[in-house]
């Protein structure tokens, strides 16, 4: 088990040194050295040593049988095998992984290998004489290691139905006439990547968003190739193992680790060129106009690549990908059904505006826009509160109209496997909404739709003081969709976290408008989506600020659940910057009308329970807005948070060279923390879900109007999944530019599955069934453990205490683990310490 600290820091060394790359070859050369103090420190009296983590595969009767842990590479024992066979080509009934010889016989093997005691989540990668093993074509099974799994067939036919064990809790492959010729002839050494997820996380997802919506062919299950010359071609959309696509690969380990989602939004990408609303064309665009994929074409809404806009580019390379294909999104959306998984549309826009441009910019009325910016910054010009902006006045809808175009509902047609378009030639929001809509009915139906996402700044504008037509646009656009995907499909729009609850200006009116009631009420949109990227922590280095008296690391676990309903935005709020630094919290309060409520965006309860009043100037309308209390539940359509140090400060920042959005958390050192992001989603998930003992009414209230809980607990869209797989993703950044971006990002993708420490001593203690009382979870996070011989608990859980800095108590109530303070509590003077064993010692009370 000193692997697992001395890879921890070599991953730490290495990823200093050389990113994710070097993380990898940093942990692998800290578990070498590891392995060799293993077999110091943890030997018994015999002259048998415990075998490091690496070792060949052998076949020892009575030999230990390893017990893992989150991620790890397993070598197994044969425990099963019949005689090396010699068989023709023809029969093989494999795949010949070399050429035959030339007699057309190959020798083949039938064995089985034990890799682990089961139940295991997923199987990963598999190596043959350490080299990637291509499995497609050969006849290989796998068994996880349930308690109630049969006997594998081979073995069946082989020995007979009554003397073939079915190898129960036992985590096995059985390789049936695996052609052995590039081995020698002989059986090679395999070698297995495996995951044992034992966190609650992953078993509490069950909605995810999956990524990138810029990929021509990302999304398509089927491998694809891309000619480059004649005789020279390159896969397209399989960069991990053979000719299996990445899209397959990724999603098969997504539902293997969370075994319980249910949904998945599939996002998709146009592209916007431009911020003022009324000059920004919304298109799909390529990464190249002249591609050529071997046997299918790329084309979305009836454009083929040269007829859509190229993709700006970064240090000579795309700054996206392109568009996904129609017919990739259609092929996604077949696959995730045929998983049992309820698909949600999520059209998007990504903005792809170059640095350096000359675009007038609606917010400085000066040359040159930010480069690559948020869609939430797409406004009028000039923007709100710069001089001569046509805000609240009527000349905003001509803009407002320019941007959502004149596409109708009617203008789209299914004609075989194509969406026909017929209607006006403008670029406009609605094509591409109304695109999308016809794309999914075409797809059979899905399960819900998107109609946008974080348009907050166009839907702050006014043309008059309570008129918001970017939001009627909206509530119109909802009415279209609902009629292409009729009743069964739940419509929504996914508001940004700061804007789903009102509009405030800050021109010091004292405004509240609740300006997206007429979209949340109306009978077309099934539920609030929010966006939700809300602070759960307020946290600074060392110990002398204030959330540091009420918890021991931003990563505490009940700190962070306190904070969704609390803290930021629900109890105080920050008048300015300076505030902020310093810590100077100002109170939510409200004055005549006691509806603090209205001024809380984190306050979901309230605004979901009552009517809205709309504040003009300070005072409360007497006519609600259009919302009913109760209506519809909450979805969070996404919900995530920065694998970086204090995410939780500001979970919507993110990195992103190219980008005027790159940023970092307030007070991050911006080193990657993956432990932070794991804590940021348990805590939502353990809050808003069900436990043992139900729902806590105060959290999660049922409707009297709809019968269900004010947020579906189901719905909750974690941030996200990419269909790259790791690790190919993010490490082949000659293919993907943003892989750099991984570190830091919002990615899960090669996080699941890995835990923090204390929940992996707590899961190791309960395999020994031992029961850990615990208030901390630790500030490591460990990728995986493995058990591989007879040993103690205490040898077991050893390297991981001093990893994280964590101890056990035995206490009255039993066995506790605790974080080790490097906090000086007390200073004792040495005139009050005892000279002489026999004398009473004293101490004086140490200063406060």
């Amino acid at each position: 088990m000193a692997t697992l600290a001395f890879s921890l820091a070599g991953q730490f060394a290495g990823g200093l040194i050389g990113g994710p790359i070097g993380a990898t070859i940093g942990r692998a050369l800290g578990a070498i050295a590891g392995s060799s103090v293993d077999s110091l420190l943890f030997s018994d009296n015999s002259e048998q040593k415990i075998a490091p983590d690496i070792r060949l595969q052998g076949s020892s009767e009575g030999a230990p049988i390893p017990k893992i842990y989150g991620w790890n590479r397993v070598s197994g024992n044969i425990i099963w095998a019949t005689e090396v066979e010699k068989i023709t080509v023809q029969s093989a009934g494999a795949k010949a992984i070399d050429s035959p010889s030339e007699n057309n016989e190959q020798i083949v093997a039938n064995f089985a290998i034990a890799l682990c005691e089961g139940e295991v989540s997923h199987l990963g990668r598999i190596w043959a004489d350490g080299q990637l093993l291509d499995v497609e074509g050969l006849n290989i099974r796998f068994y996880r290691g349930t308690n109630d799994q049969l006997a594998d067939s081979l073995i069946v036919a082989k020995q007979g139905a009554d003397k073939a064990p079915s190898y129960r809790n036992i985590c096995y492959l059985v390789f049936e006439r695996l052609p052995l010729e590039q081995f020698g002839n002989r059986i090679p050494n395999i070698s297995v990547e495996l995951c044992r997820s034992i966190g609650d996380l992953e078993t509490s997802i069950k909605a995810i968003t999956i990524i990138p919506g810029a990929t021509e062919f990302g999304y398509d299950p089927s491998p694809r190739v891309r000619i480059i010359s004649p005789g020279t071609a390159t896969s397209e959309n399989a960069h991990l193992v053979g000719q299996k696509s990445n899209w397959t690969i990724s999603i098969d380990e997504l539902v293997a680790l969370c075994p319980n989602l249910k949904h998945v939004a599939l996002i998709v990408s146009w592209f916007g060129d431009d911020l003022r609303c009324s000059s920004c064309k919304i298109q799909p665009r390529v990464e190249s106009a002249e591609r050529n994929i071997k046997g299918v074409q790329w084309e979305v809404n009836g454009l083929n690549r040269q007829q859509v806009p190229v993709a700006t580019s970064v240090n000579n390379a795309p700054a996206y990908g392109g568009t996904p294909s129609d017919n990739s999104i259609l092929a996604a959306i077949a696959d995730l059904k045929s998983r049992g998984l309820k698909v949600t549309l999520y059209p998007l826009i990504m903005m792809d505006i170059a640095n350096n441009n000359n675009l007038l910019d609606p917010y400085t009325q000066n040359i040159g826009q930010p480069a690559y910016p948020w869609r939430g910054r797409i406004t009028c010009d000039p923007a709100i509160g710069v001089a001569g902006t046509p805000d609240k006045t009527t000349a905003v809808n001509s803009q407002i109209n320019a941007f959502i175009g004149n596409a109708q509902a009617a203008d789209f047609s299914i004609s075989g496997s194509s969406i026909i378009y017929s209607g006006p030639t403008d670029w406009g929001y609605r094509r591409m909404v109304l695109y999308y809509a016809k794309l999914a009915e075409l797809a059979g139906g899905i399960d819900a739709f998107v109609i946008g996402s974080e348009m907050k700044s166009m839907s702050f504008l006014r043309s008059a003081t309570e008129q918001f037509p970017f939001v009627d646009a909206l509530v119109d656009l909802a009415a279209d969709v609902k009629s292409i995907l009729g009743a069964n499909c739940k419509v929504t729009y996914a508001a940004d976290w700061s804007e789903y609850s009102g509009y405030q200006p800050t021109d010091g009116s004292g405004d509240k408008y609740f300006h997206l009631d007429d979209l949340w009420a109306s009978l077309n949109i099934d539920a609030i989506g929010i966006d939700n990227y809300m602070p759960l922590s307020d946290w600074r280095d060392g110990d002398n600020h204030a959330d540091a008296l009420v918890a021991s690391s931003p990563k505490d676990l009940n700190y962070l659940k306190s904070n969704i309903a609390g803290g930021e935005g629900y109890d105080f709020y920050y008048a300015s910057s300076n505030d902020r630094q310093n810590q100077n919290r100002t109170i939510i309060s409200d004055g005549a009308y006691n509806e603090a409520w209205i001024w809380c965006y984190k306050d979901l309860y309230n605004w979901w329970s009552n009517p809205h009043h709309n504040r003009i100037a300070g005072v409360r309308n007497v006519t609600p807005t259009a919302w009913v209390a109760e209506s519809k539940p909450f979805w969070l359509t996404e919900l995530g948070c920065g694998a970086v140090d204090k995410g939780s400060n500001l979970p919507s920042a993110f990195s992103d060279p190219k980008s005027v959005e790159n940023a970092l958390p307030y007070f991050s050192n911006g080193a990657p923390d993956p432990l932070q992001q794991r804590q940021h989603l348990r805590a939502y998930h353990q809050y808003w879900q069900p436990n043992s003992d139900g729902f806590e009414i105060a959290n999660n209230p049922i409707s009297s109007v709809y019968g269900a809980n004010m947020l579906d607990p189901d719905r909750i869209y974690v941030w996200t999944w990419d269909a790259r797989p790791y690790p190919a993703f993010p490490n082949f950044l000659n293919i993907w530019s943003d892989g750099e971006n991984y570190k830091t990002g919002h990615w899960l993708t090669g996080r699941l599955g890995a835990v923090g420490a204390a929940e992996l001593i707590k899961a190791i203690a309960k395999d020994y069934n031992v029961e850990i009382i615990t208030n901390i979870d630790g500030d490591v996070q460990i990728i995986g453990a493995q058990i591989a011989n007879l040993t103690s608990l205490r040898n077991a859980i050893s390297p991981i205490l001093d990893a994280a800095s964590l101890e056990i108590i035995d206490r009255q109530t039993g066995l506790e683990l605790v974080k080790i303070s490097n906090s000086i509590k007390a200073i004792i003077a040495k005139d009050d310490l005892s000279a002489n064993e026999n004398e009473i010692i004293t101490r004086k009370q140490p200063d406060s």
